[in-house]
């Protein structure tokens, strides 16, 4: 194929690149099972327009997949959701939300490929779809937080009783959220840093 010398690609929008100051960058993934606002949340969090590969969902998914509590929903992701997030001037979060069904859980493990951490996207009406998703990345030694997305008809829990349930370790902290908010959603990621950095320093040698 023969380009036009007016011919042009476009290239990141200026409000995409890196800031000057950025020393590092960090990848972190969002998962859960379908429905429970991962989209959202890398939407209504990142400081750059995200990249979704989010797909029409047909007749094909009837009796496959597990649509409780999303009736509405009409689009899902099929590979990955991608934004970005400055957390100081000189840290940048990549922010990776995996597909929730479970018929595309095999793109999973490439995703999970160099993640420092997770956020765990719990929905309380569902939370036996959360034991797989913990159990994966308990496989693959990510360390991760559990985020209780607030549904409006969800039924709420104290953390305690939600810990047993999800028999989760004593440290491993959980957060409640509206993922539909921005600084909700980044109270999430500050959590996973923090303890991200409590790790750190309990396994840094004296």
């Amino acid at each position: 194929m023969d380009f036009k010398s007016s011919d042009t690609v476009p290239g990141p929008r200026v409000e995409d690149h890196l800031p000057h100051t950025t020393q590092a960058a960090v990848k972190i993934v969002i998962v859960g099972g379908f429905g429970v606002g991962k989209t959202t949340m890398v939407g209504s969090v990142s400081e750059i327009k995200p990249l979704t590969t989010e797909e029409t969902m047909t007749q094909a998914g009837i009796g496959v997949d597990d649509n409780f509590g999303s009736d509405s929903k009409t689009a899902t992701t099929v590979a990955m959701d991608f934004g970005r997030i400055g957390i100081t001037e000189q840290l940048v979060l990549y922010l990776f939300g995996t597909p929730g069904q479970e018929r595309f859980w095999f793109l999973w493990n490439g995703l999970f490929e160099g993640a420092l951490g997770a956020v765990v996207l719990i929905d309380t009406r569902r939370l036996e779809v959360s034991f797989d998703v913990m159990g994966r990345l308990e496989e693959r030694g990510v360390p991760f937080v559990v985020a209780v997305n607030s549904f409006p008809d969800a039924p709420r829990y104290p953390v305690p009783e939600l810990r047993a349930a999800l028999d989760l370790a004593e440290w491993v902290p959980i957060i409640e959220c509206d993922v539909r908010r921005r600084a909700s959603s980044r109270d999430v990621l500050m959590t996973l840093m923090h303890f991200l950095h409590t790790l750190a320093t309990r396994r840094a040698p004296v």
